[in-house]
């Protein structure tokens, strides 16, 4: 089976971010920043670093505690927005730290209800620019099945290409097998492209295999070819193209043998 790393990026590697980043706690924007800087905490992904100075002091509660870290020494900083408290959001790196740190804030993710590139939400964390996904039509050939079932099968299907992981073959509701899915209240996020809107398990004989399809009804906007059609977890299902059967590939999303 095919292992689909992720791409490799040096640690503690920082650049400028080009986009405008905002995000937003308690119904308002409490961070714009046109100066953040991408940080690689690890390979995969870098994480935003944001100048203290273009986040609204209002919304800033110094902790008064010193963190002593591996990229330097920080402050402890929690964010609060009307009723919204959130301790602990994040950390103020000092003098005492990486080339370039000083004065840039690291918050944590979930401590804000949404964040922003431009005008587009982003979902997780965000997005590499280095990582690129394309969702492109294609008449190829696809017969999607499990244990013997065929639960697709089409020749007008989008394939998506994303880096780093195996294609995803999404294919129209018209040509999905319904009567072997149940839905799933399952709900997942990606940062390119989206949230989830619906999920399916199957059911083959007794046996449920949970959530092995999903859709997204409102990607985002460079993957709206693929709004509303179904696909399936490759690593999960049997999946032929012109014919041919395609390995089942091992990924961090769902590592099923």
């Amino acid at each position: 089976m095919t292992d689909y790393p992720t791409m490799i990026a040096q640690v503690n590697r920082m650049e400028p971010v080009p986009r405008r980043i905002r995000a937003m706690l308690g119904g308002r924007v409490v961070l714009d920043t046109i100066r953040a800087m991408y940080l690689w905490e690890s390979p995969k992904y870098p994480q935003y670093y944001i100048p203290l100075d273009d986040i609204d002091a209002t919304a800033v509660i110094d902790e008064s505690h010193v963190q002593r870290l591996s990229r330097g020494t920080a402050r402890r900083i929690g964010l609060r927005a009307g009723d919204v408290d959130r301790a602990g959001a994040g950390r103020v790196y000092t003098e005492d730290s990486l080339p370039g740190l000083a004065g840039l804030a690291r918050l944590n993710w979930d401590s804000l209800d949404a964040w922003f590139e431009e005008d587009e939400q982003v979902f997780v964390h965000p997005r590499n620019p280095y990582t690129r996904v394309d969702a492109l039509r294609s008449t190829r050939h696809v017969r999607i099945g499990l244990d013997g079932v065929l639960l697709a099968e089409t020749s007008s299907a989008v394939l998506v290409f994303e880096t780093g992981l195996p294609t995803r073959y999404y294919v129209n509701r018209t040509e999905v097998d319904f009567t072997a899915l149940r839905p799933s209240p399952t709900v997942t996020e990606c940062p390119y492209k989206g949230r989830t809107t619906e999920y399916w398990s199957a059911q083959i004989g007794d046996a449920v295999h949970e959530d092995l399809a999903w859709s997204y009804a409102f990607p985002s906007a460079a993957l709206l070819p693929m709004a509303g059609l179904v696909s399936f977890y490759n690593e999960a299902v049997d999946i032929h193209v012109d014919g041919v059967l395609r390995e089942r590939p091992v990924t961090h999303l769902r590592k099923v043998p």
